[in-house]
């Protein structure tokens, strides 16, 4: 019961925070998301130092994660500041290539590897979220802030991992079929369908909150976009930590793990939406 509590109030603060900072002002959201896309750079830093046998520079190259999140944000409203930040986030970069040549690593190659799989993996994800969010106005040359996009994000990624869940426990004695055994043997295709069909009616309740938004057809995409997208993404993840041979990417959420843990579904997800949004 004492997990349970915890795990709850954890759940509800994580939750509140995204939701509040999205909401409240672009900026809110930028330094939540910056700071999220920081730590959790850090935290992969630290599982591959410690479980991989690496030895990332943890600071700069969660620096350089914050760093690119700025950038693309000031971008995205168009700042005269965007190609400072580009600027510092290559100079980060060249310091991640030449300080291995002072540090006397055992392996750094394994050290180039790691740092700019991160950026991709974690970094890139985090920054793209602007995409979603800020949209120029050709006619009045200006930028509007819509949060409904990556908050409908989030929500599609909570209601699918819920009701997967809860359609796994309970149907999948009836339908034994494992999605991907070979990486989360709990997953079951009974349970991806049932959040998969929860997820479009998400999707559904929002166009009917926001119909001017953009058509129902287009929302009912997204949905399913996030939910093949947000699987792979948990897949990805469950497979960094099986090889490490660690269940919680980290304990800085009570009850829930670390920040990749939290976070692993949307570093796929986001760039799909990004790409779903484009071609539509």
């Amino acid at each position: 019961m004492r997990n349970l509590i915890i795990r709850t109030l954890t759940g509800a603060v994580y939750v509140l925070l995204l939701i509040g900072c999205t909401v409240y002002s672009p900026v809110s959201a930028f330094f939540f998301f910056a700071i999220a896309a920081a730590g959790t750079l850090w935290e992969f830093g630290t599982l591959m130092n410690t479980y991989n046998g690496a030895n990332l520079p943890r600071p700069i190259n969660a620096m350089a994660g914050l760093v690119l999140v700025a950038a693309v944000w000031l971008s995205a409203i168009a700042s005269p500041q965007t190609a400072k930040m580009l600027a510092l986030y290559g100079l980060l970069l060249l310091y991640i290539i030449i300080s291995e040549l002072y540090r006397r690593a055992e392996n750094p190659l394994k050290n180039w590897a790691l740092c700019f799989a991160s950026q991709i993996y974690i970094a890139v994800p985090f920054a793209l979220l602007p995409l979603l969010s800020i949209v120029y106005n050709a006619d009045s040359n200006t930028f509007a802030y819509n949060w409904i996009y990556p908050i409908a994000l989030f929500i599609f990624l909570w209601v699918n991992d819920t009701f997967a869940y809860l359609c796994g426990c309970s149907l999948q004695k009836y339908i034994p079929l494992k999605l991907f055994p070979r990486i989360s043997p709990k997953k079951s295709w009974i349970g991806s369908f049932g959040g998969g069909l929860f997820t479009l009616l998400a999707a559904v309740l929002i166009w009917l909150w926001q119909p001017e938004t953009m058509p129902l057809w287009r929302w009912l995409g997204f949905g399913l976009t996030v939910v093949v997208f947000g699987t792979w993404g948990d897949l990805v993840e469950s497979l960094i930590k099986r090889q490490l041979g660690i269940k919680d990417s980290g304990h800085i959420l009570p009850g829930h793990g670390g920040l990749l843990d939290r976070f692993d579904s949307a570093l796929l997800v986001i760039p799909a939406s990004v790409i779903y949004f484009i071609l539509t």
